[in-house]
């Protein structure tokens, strides 16, 4: 049971894999900026009363937004490092180009096409990348 689960989770993360990567670069872009515009508040506005279970302080909400933010960063680049740790171990020539193009984000369609293979192969060669990966000799097995 563990094994297929781990199977989903890799097929999962090798669908996702390209616009993880491309959401992290851009989330860091973002992360740059230090809220530039941002005012605590002073004066009179500062003495009145707050919402129940929130901090008028802009400057504090956009720390909270951030940490959200380095959290998802975090979420995504463990995933890609479970697929990039385990690059090495496809070894066939076929399989290497299949996943660098899933990797890439295109379709199956566009892989059969550029490698002159059927769809239905390119599905083929993919799941046998999904078991490749999702192997995990690190665990303990029972037999």
């Amino acid at each position: 049971m563990k094994e297929a689960a781990s199977k989903q989770q890799v097929e999962s993360i090798l669908k996702d894999y390209h616009w993880m990567i491309n959401s992290i670069k851009v989330l860091n872009d973002s992360m740059l900026d230090a809220g530039e515009g941002l005012t605590a508040q002073y004066g009179v506005e500062s003495t009145l009363p707050k919402p129940k279970g929130k901090t008028g302080d802009p400057i504090y909400r956009e720390v909270e937004r951030r940490e959200k933010r380095y959290g998802v960063i975090k979420k995504y680049m463990t995933k890609i490092s479970l697929i990039q740790e385990k690059l090495h171990l496809i070894e066939d020539l076929r399989e290497q180009e299949v996943l660098h193009w899933l990797l890439e984000g295109k379709s199956y369609s566009w892989i059969a096409r550029h490698m002159g293979l059927s769809e239905r192969h390119i599905r083929r060669l993919r799941d046998s990348i999904i078991n490749t990966l999702s192997d995990m000799p690190s665990l303990p097995r029972t037999s």
